[in-house]
């Protein structure tokens, strides 16, 4: 899958469960390692866990496979490694505290629009 279309997935499956102030910061100059970060808020660490679940449940159906997923004990800060992809789902506290944009303030901020299924009209 193309990177663009896989950050785009993640977006949306973070979307699908809620998650908030979704940002994708293109990586590809700043580091080796990556070249996408999709940085996502979850309300409490129920919904941290529920986000980074239906991320790595959907991705398991499009036959992705996840390098490495990383969480804390107390489920406020998942990481997953996706290859070209590192996502990062936060707990609100946690994430200002690490304030990951700022860290990477030289990434370039891709937009993203959530998906709204259109309506029918009569």
């Amino acid at each position: 899958m193309i990177p663009n279309d896989l950050v785009s997935k993640i977006a949306q499956f973070a979307s699908d469960k809620k998650a908030e102030n979704i940002a994708i910061l293109e990586m590809k100059e700043i580091v080796n390692f990556c070249d996408y970060f999709v940085i996502c808020t979850g309300n409490t660490d129920r919904h941290v866990k529920a986000i980074a679940d239906n991320i790595q449940d959907e991705l398991a159906k499009t036959g992705m496979k996840i390098s490495s997923k990383q969480r804390t004990g107390k489920n406020d800060w998942v990481v997953f490694d996706i290859g070209d992809v590192v996502v990062h789902v936060f707990e609100k506290d946690t994430r200002e505290f690490y304030q990951l944009e700022y860290l990477w303030r030289d990434a370039k901020k891709i937009d993203w629009v959530e998906e709204i299924p259109q309506r029918k009209v009569n």
